[in-house]
């Protein structure tokens, strides 16, 4: 099996990400999502209070989250509760926020991009070196040795 670690940025903000090669899966970051919509200062409590609110995404949370090696913000490589993006998407619903749409809208693209480039390879390749269009929020994207590609998000 064959993780590759990258960051890609939504407005601005680093959330972590994970290419699995093996289930041709990208994995987000929980907490790193669960922190752009709500601003939380605690973002591990506000996750304990979800779960508390919503039983169904508790009684669920072990099919939701995977545990997956992660570069964690002190620069170490840390297990990190990470989700695929259906279980990401399920984990928007439950967190009131105006931001919610947004980032729906960002994952998506994401992920049609992802399916347009097992489509089209090429179309990764041109997105590396600034040829052709990127979706509205995608402005780039950086290769690096070793890792998944960078999608630089406007």
């Amino acid at each position: 099996m064959t993780k590759q670690t990258g960051i890609t940025l939504f407005e601005d903000t680093k959330v972590r990400i994970v290419w699995d090669d093996e289930q041709e899966k990208y994995y987000f970051s929980v907490s790193d999502i669960v922190q752009i919509l709500t601003d939380s200062v605690d973002v591990k409590q506000y996750i304990k209070r979800m779960r508390s609110r919503d039983a169904e995404l508790d009684s669920k949370w072990g099919t939701i989250c995977t545990p997956v090696e992660m570069i964690a913000p002190d620069g170490k490589r840390r297990k990190t509760q990470a989700a695929d993006l259906e279980s990401i998407f399920r984990t928007i619903q439950s967190i009131p926020s105006k931001k919610a749409e947004p980032v729906k809208r960002w994952l998506a693209e994401v992920g049609a991009q992802r399916v347009d480039q097992m489509i089209d390879p090429e179309q990764t390749f041109q997105m590396g070196i600034g040829v052709g269009k990127c979706a509205p929020h995608i402005c780039a994207v950086d290769f690096q040795s070793g890792s998944a590609p960078r999608i630089y998000a406007r």
